[in-house]
């Protein structure tokens, strides 16, 4: 069911890249909001993908896209299970999708990353964005999971992005990218 006064896509990736909550809270509540979100980790995957086509080639991009979104559906399975089974809050209720929405959505930042195919400043917007979308990852965990505890949706994403980490090395050795 879509929320009321629902933004479209574009509104709530510029929100969510301001690190607005109340971006994060609409999508959070919005099971419509799911292919949006899907949408976001598809532009970030095709942006990171462009700026890196340079060394990846075009296998590369094509797999890249295929990985993001698996690995987008891992991870919030990974920080759903951390954040509401080990270690959640006692206002803490969420399920997978909400966690999905608000991770999509937390990777807006990213579509910022086309701009790593620019010579000598390349390397420092990857680096910037990959700090924003972290910030963003963590305000997204902390609303999603009905946190009041910034350090504990820190702890979430620190302990989920080992797991992560190692999945997404294995997946990219396997398609050998």
């Amino acid at each position: 069911m879509a929320t009321q006064g629902a933004h479209s896509m574009v509104d709530r990736m510029v929100g969510a890249s301001r690190l607005d909550i109340h971006i994060f809270e609409e999508v959070e509540a919005d099971t419509a909001a799911t292919k949006q979100a899907l949408s976001v980790v598809l532009l970030v995957a095709l942006a990171t993908g462009i700026a890196s086509m340079g060394t990846i080639g075009v296998r590369g991009l094509l797999v890249g896209v295929v990985v993001s979104v698996a690995g987008w559906a891992i991870w919030a399975w990974i920080v759903y299970f951390i954040g509401t089974k080990i270690i959640p809050e006692h206002e803490t209720h969420a399920d997978w999708g909400q966690l999905a929405r608000s991770l999509g959505f937390a990777q807006s930042p990213g579509v910022l990353r086309v701009f790593g195919v620019v010579p000598g400043v390349g390397g420092i917007i990857f680096l910037v964005v990959a700090v924003w979308m972290l910030v963003s990852m963590v305000i997204a965990v902390r609303q999603a999971l009905d946190y009041t505890s910034t350090l504990r949706a820190i702890g979430v994403v620190l302990i989920g992005f080992i797991p992560y980490a190692i999945l997404m090395s294995i997946a990219f050795v396997i398609f050998g990218v």
